[in-house]
């Protein structure tokens, strides 16, 4: 298991200049990313996220990136799994979007 996860994300780094930029659907998902950008500190930052998201949900996408960060420092699967408590399905969607995705983990890791 642990030589096929491997493999895998060797295939996906060779593969990490192919990322497709997202095309917003519609204006309010273009005015949802200039929010981000009028944010300038960590604190303006917690607070946008809080009004907008419920605790849970902040909760969720922390722990997206740091399945992210993990994969990008090439623990396994099954043992960032273990750790966060996840499912290794979880791990491998979040390893998708991080190789594969449109760049945004990439960015900011």
């Amino acid at each position: 298991m642990i030589i096929c996860e491997y493999l895998f994300v060797k295939w996906y780094n060779l593969s990490m200049d192919s990322f497709q930029p997202y095309k917003p659907k519609n204006n309010k998902e273009k005015a949802l990313a200039r929010a981000f950008l009028k944010l300038k500190t960590e604190q303006e930052s917690l607070n946008f996220l809080r009004d907008l998201l419920t605790i849970k949900e902040i909760e969720e996408f922390a722990n997206r990136l740091e399945m992210a960060r993990l994969l990008k420092q090439g623990m396994s699967y099954k043992a960032i799994a273990k750790k966060l408590k996840v499912s290794t399905t979880t791990v491998t969607r979040v390893a998708h979007w991080l190789f594969r995705g449109c760049g945004g983990y990439q960015k900011v890791l």
